[in-house]
């Protein structure tokens, strides 16, 4: 079975739901996420820069990060196992600011999504996972940031029934270290 691009907006400007090309025989599939032409052809740009993959097991949190210079778009899709993938409109000008819109990011399925400039991003690992990032720019360790995964001023409903509850979250020390979204609109305002 054959499966073609598929593009489709979401609520927030420029988050875009993608269902990339695959072909699937007794062999397994083959997968393509990313074509330039075909992005273009779409009305989409996005430029690779660099391109790196997370290992995570069930239960980790990585969340809610950005870049606070030279902010970074992303195409993410996990590539084996599950996610539960959160994006946080923080443009201050755009209608959608401080929403939050969550995507099951599941390998089997092939699905990624388009992460504009200007959000933050995390997910919560519901089966041990590896996750793709293809960035329209290069990682930058000084203008590395983010916002507390559990913030109440965004209160992402996170589903963490499925990995146990509260108690089996996984934080690394940066993550539970994270500043809130008050703490980043004093020092911000947003993007």
């Amino acid at each position: 079975m054959i499966q073609k691009f598929e593009f489709h907006e979401t609520e927030i400007a420029g988050l875009i739901e993608v269902t990339p090309f695959n072909a699937d025989d007794i062999r397994g599939c083959f997968t393509k996420d990313y074509s330039k032409e075909v992005f273009e052809a779409n009305g989409i740009h996005h430029d690779l820069a660099e391109v790196f993959y997370t290992t995570s097991h069930k239960g980790v949190i990585r969340a809610l990060h950005f870049q606070r210079v030279k902010q970074q778009p992303k195409l993410v899709r996990c590539i084996w196992g599950h996610v539960w993938d959160v994006v946080v409109d923080l443009r201050k000008d755009s209608p959608t600011f401080q929403k939050w819109l969550a995507f099951d990011l599941i390998g089997d399925k092939h699905n990624e999504i388009l992460v504009p400039a200007g959000c933050a991003h995390g997910y919560l690992v519901l089966e041990d996972s590896i996750v793709s990032y293809k960035c329209g720019e290069k990682f930058y360790g000084e203008y590395d940031d983010g916002i507390l995964w559990n913030d109440p001023d965004i209160g992402v409903a996170w589903p963490l029934e499925q990995v146990g509850g509260p108690e089996k979250v996984i934080l690394a020390d940066k993550d539970q270290n994270l500043q809130t979204f008050a703490q980043f609109m004093d020092s911000y305002g947003g993007f």
